[in-house]
């Protein structure tokens, strides 16, 4: 099966999917560009809205809290991944030399970021309409019934302001400057001047989402 198939949509423009499957250690070693990287900065933009739209339509009785959970939960890199490989984009993903052989095309962070990217190609070649398509057929047991666990920053909030009466505040500490590194940045979870805990993840989201958990087993929640 062609990807396109597996997609359920044909190009207009094949060039923009093969730009979309581009990484960058791919388009570096070739002429120096960066591959799909605005592909993907859109295409997360466009999987939120395509996201909350459906969620919004297929659940009218929820609140705002509950349509925001299930959204984190839809949108995670575990989830993408997991789109990622039902499309068998790992096969299609052009990567450099050394992403190959350290097996980028199994890992989660490298698979997420190409899907975003397909889904970016498939906006901007057939708009929202397709795009939303594509992630509603893909979705569409998750969005029928998604999980409603509470996102860790809104967990330890709660827990602040119940047990200390203070707002947590986050604050960056490390940033390896490797945009392919899945731990790229580290986040630190304070209260008051005490740090509660430390995550790590590919986007600072990730990682405050981490430091947030850490925080959360420290104290028993």
């Amino acid at each position: 099966m062609s990807l396109e198939e597996a997609l359920g949509y044909r190009f207009e423009d094949p060039g923009l999917l093969e730009r979309a499957l581009t990484h960058p250690s791919r388009s570096r070693e070739e002429d120096g560009s960066r591959g799909n990287e605005r592909l993907e900065f859109l295409g997360d933009a466009v999987l939120d809205v395509a996201v909350a739209h459906a969620l919004f339509e297929s659940h009218p009785d929820w609140a705002e809290g509950h349509l925001t959970r299930a959204r984190a939960g839809l949108v995670n890199t575990r989830a993408l991944a997991l789109r990622a490989r039902a499309l068998g984009l790992g096969e299609h993903a052009r990567l450099g030399r050394t992403e190959q052989k350290g097996g980028g095309a199994r890992k989660d962070s490298v698979l997420a970021n190409v899907f975003e990217a397909v889904l970016a190609a498939v906006y901007l070649d057939g708009g929202l309409d397709a795009a939303r398509a594509l992630v509603v057929r893909l979705f569409a047991d998750d969005l029928a019934a998604p999980s409603l666990e509470r996102d860790p920053k809104t967990h330890f909030q709660e827990w602040a302001h119940a047990e200390l009466g203070m707002t947590p505040h986050y604050e960056t500490v490390g940033d390896s400057g490797d945009e392919e590194d899945p731990e790229r940045f580290t986040a630190a979870v304070r209260v008051g001047d005490a740090e509660r805990g430390r995550g790590s993840g590919r986007t600072k989201r990730e990682a405050e989402r981490a430091a947030a958990r850490a925080a959360l087993d420290r104290v028993g929640e």
